[in-house]
This record gives C-alpha cells, structure tokens and sequence, in this order.
C-alpha cells in the first residue's frame, strides 16, 4: 500500500466518489433499455455482462463489459488527477465495493470482474493487461468466465510484484479475496461439474 498522505476527510470522499460510480448498475440499465428484460430472472440473475451474454445480445454483453470496466478506470484516473496515490486505491477498491453491494440494489449486486480489471488497467497498465490476458487465456482453454476471472485476480498480485507495482499488492490482494468471495457459488459449481460454459443459455 502506498503511504497514507492525504487528510482522512479526503479518503472519505474518494472512497464515496469511488463507491457512487461503481454502483451504477449498467447491465441492468441497458438490458431494460434495449428490451432484454430483466437480468434478475434471466440465467445467473447477475447484472454483469456475463449474465447480458446470456440474453443473446453480444453488443449489450460487450457494451456492459465495457462500461463496468469504465466505472472503475474512471474512478481511479479522478482520483489520480485531484488526489494522492493512497486515494487512487481507495477510490479503485470503493468502485468495486459499489459495483458488488450497491445501494440500490439492496447491496445485491455483481461479481466485480470487469470492475476489477479496469481499475487495474487504469492503476498500473501493465499489470491490467496482464491480468486481462491471463483471463483470455485461461477462459480459452476453460470456456468458463467465473474460472478465468479467479485465475486472472489471484495471478494480480503476482503480476504487481512482478511488473514493479509492489505498492498496490496489498490492494490486489484484497481485490482478489473480495473476487474468490463473490464466486464461492461458482466454486461449489465448478467442483460439481454444472458450471455453465461462456455462451451457454439457461
């Protein structure tokens, strides 16, 4: 972690900054908006792109990836710009925190993959697209998303040691715990065998 040099009142509005942008729940705004129904009774009932797959609209799927990637880049890009490194990761962890427990949701939210792999990509590039290529490759030989997106958060931390980041390990690791958390249903699956495939509808 980087050294707490900012005032406590300004980690407070960066964590609610962070917190307010991650909880915009795109999946559910665009499949409403596009007349996908909704994501609450459809596949997983999950709000991510994942589950927007799972309506058979892949512009809705990616434009979802997109913007839940965004919330969390744009989080840590504001806090970079008027802020110190120590509010960039506490905006960054307050915008995947929002996009797993929003408020308006009743704090049901989604799992955080695309979240957590824009903030990275927007705290330290190198380690987001080395994060985001271990999930490509890993769901390529899987075919499972909930796999890849554990394997891409538990390799982060390596590759923030690796890549020269070693003051946003503690970060990964707790983004990874929060990611291993949010999937414990999709462990259970895995371990069962019933883990539906990237494509599949149910």
């Amino acid at each position: 972690m980087p050294e707490f040099e900012s005032a406590v009142a300004v980690l407070i509005l960066w964590a609610g900054i962070g917190y307010l942008l991650g909880s915009i729940p795109f999946g559910m705004v665009l499949a409403r908006l596009m007349g996908l129904g909704n994501l609450r009774e459809i596949g997983s009932g999950n709000i991510g792109a994942t589950n927007v797959l799972r309506t058979g609209n892949k512009g809705a799927a990616a434009l979802t990836l997109i913007l839940d990637g965004g919330k969390g880049a744009l989080a840590v890009l504001l806090a970079r710009a008027f802020a110190g490194e120590d509010a960039v990761q506490i905006a960054g962890l307050s915008a995947f925190v929002g996009h797993c427990y929003p408020l308006w949701l009743r704090f049901a939210g989604g799992k955080g993959v695309a979240t957590f792999l824009g903030l990275l990509l927007a705290l330290a590039w190198p380690v987001g697209v080395a994060a985001c290529l271990t999930w490509l490759a890993t769901a390529a030989v899987s075919r499972l998303s909930s796999l890849a997106a554990m394997v891409a958060a538990a390799s982060s931390a390596l590759w923030m040691l690796v890549l020269g980041q070693g003051g946003a390990v503690l970060l990964a690791l707790v983004l990874t715990a929060l990611i291993l958390w949010r999937h414990r249903s999709n462990i259970a699956r895995i371990r069962a065998g019933t883990e539906p495939k990237i494509g599949h509808k149910d």
